[in-house]
């Protein structure tokens, strides 16, 4: 099998027709079983993701196998093709409103996840922010909509006839729209703020939502991503973290 990309903790290999992610012996197989359970309710939905295969053990470490898709991510035609940013990001903001119009009411619950990851953050965030987060997160609208939980440009494949195909649903939940647009804008802020509010303007646009409202999601989602501690991110996050209205 030829290396794909390694990350932390799994490697996605390329076998032929498949693409195969191993997990490493200290990744919970709960989460990894979660993952392949994601993918498969949202491959029920009808979007462009690859088709989940199997769930198996090699060598002794889980691993899910999926369909390979021949292609380059978005990121890297956007990337090589600056010049037309604002035309790749209409149609990012496109696929991911066609994403977000999708119901699967057998995931996870987005309110209940960030609840439990704020409540995780003892170490990071104080018990004031923490309960100032868990109050306006309370406090939002409670929606059923598909979000992915990751949505950037990374996970997009694009493939030979322009089609795009959808990847990395392990953080898959049902919730409000405006939490997974906070998301994919705080994604583009770490590399980008020129992108990042390039791409709120045009959701916002396109969804005729109000940005305040986006906002408003951004310190719960930073908080909730902050339970991964992946270095270098950290600051970025806690600097949004503390954008709490003290009211």
């Amino acid at each position: 099998m030829d290396v794909i990309t390694k990350r932390a903790e799994k490697v996605i290999y390329r076998d032929g027709e498949n693409a195969v992610k191993v997990f490493s012996e200290k990744y919970p197989k709960s989460d990894i079983l979660n993952e392949a359970l994601n993918q498969s309710r949202v491959e029920e939905t009808g979007l462009p993701i690859p088709a989940l295969k199997s769930v198996s053990v090699i060598n002794g470490e889980w691993a899910i196998t999926m369909e390979y898709v021949e292609g380059k991510t978005l990121a890297q035609i956007m990337e090589e093709d600056p010049e037309h940013i604002e035309k790749y990001m209409n149609e990012f903001v496109d696929l991911q409103l066609e994403v977000l119009g999708h119901k699967a009411p057998l995931l996870n619950k987005l309110k209940d996840k960030m609840n439990r990851k704020i409540s995780s953050l003892s170490g990071e965030v104080d018990a004031t922010i923490r309960y100032e987060l868990h109050t306006r997160l309370d406090g939002m609208p409670k929606h059923d909509k598909l979000c992915h939980g990751d949505f950037n440009p990374s996970n997009i494949i694009i493939d030979k006839d322009g089609n795009p195909h959808i990847i990395d649903w392990s953080h898959a939940t049902q919730g409000n729209a405006a939490a997974d647009a906070a998301r994919t804008y705080l994604v583009f802020a770490l590399t980008d703020k020129k992108q990042a509010d390039l791409y709120m303007d045009i959701f916002c646009k396109k969804s005729d939502t109000a940005k305040q409202y986006v906002q408003q999601w951004l310190p719960i989602v930073a908080a909730s991503q902050l339970v991964k501690r992946i270095p270098g991110e950290e600051e970025f996050l806690k600097s949004w973290v503390d954008v709490v209205d003290w009211q």
